[in-house]
């Protein structure tokens, strides 16, 4: 027994006119044909057929193909976008989300992860290097090759993990270079590359 193929969904046309709107572009096109899927009854299906007509099976490009109807889903993309078509703008765009990745990202804090399992060679300048091992520690540690050196012990996290976090700053150019105290032979040596 074969199975059979999957097809355009209209749900896809509306998100598509949510990214028309967000880029300043026309939406009405979006929104017809949204309208132009649905059944004489006004219901969204899931899938619409994306070929020639075929009337020997009953199948119509453009129209449902006997998948799910109503698509919920469907209708709900069809109304966001109405709504946000009235408004301008993506109504239920999420400006945390929004500023997160079209914003100034240097306002967060950007890790670089090393652990026993996982020893990063190199970080950004700007970046911050978060040590991370499964029980207490102590870091000694030397942004200057070892001309001077600190000692920094580990903070614990609610999953039992500890860790310290290392800021490189925007001028650093010596790598970073560490041991944990009581295990001089573990550690790293971090190179430095240009910032973001």
């Amino acid at each position: 027994m074969g199975w059979g193929s999957g097809r355009a969904w209209p749900l896809l046309t509306g998100e598509r006119g949510h990214y028309e709107l967000a880029a300043a572009h026309e939406v009405k096109p979006f929104i017809k044909a949204m309208e132009g899927f649905g059944s004489i009854t006004g219901l969204l299906p899931e899938q619409v057929w994306d070929k020639p007509d075929r009337p020997d099976i009953y199948m119509r490009l453009g129209r449902p193909t006997g998948a799910a109807m109503p698509l919920m889903w469907a209708h709900a993309e069809y109304i966001k976008l109405l709504r946000s078509t009235l408004d301008g703008k993506v109504f239920d765009l999420i400006p945390e989300v929004a500023s997160r990745y079209l914003g100034n990202r240097k306002s967060y804090c950007q890790l670089e992860i090393w652990k026993f399992n996982r020893q990063t060679a190199t970080i950004k300048r700007g970046y911050t290097l978060r040590i991370l091992v499964p029980a207490p520690f102590r870091l000694h540690w030397s942004d200057d090759q070892w001309q001077t050196a600190q000692d920094t012990a580990s903070s614990p996290t609610a999953l039992g993990i500890e860790f310290v976090d290392l800021p490189v700053k925007a001028s650093q150019q010596s790598p970073l270079r560490f041991t944990f105290s009581g295990r001089p032979t573990a550690g790293g040596k971090i190179a430095i590359t240009s910032s973001p």
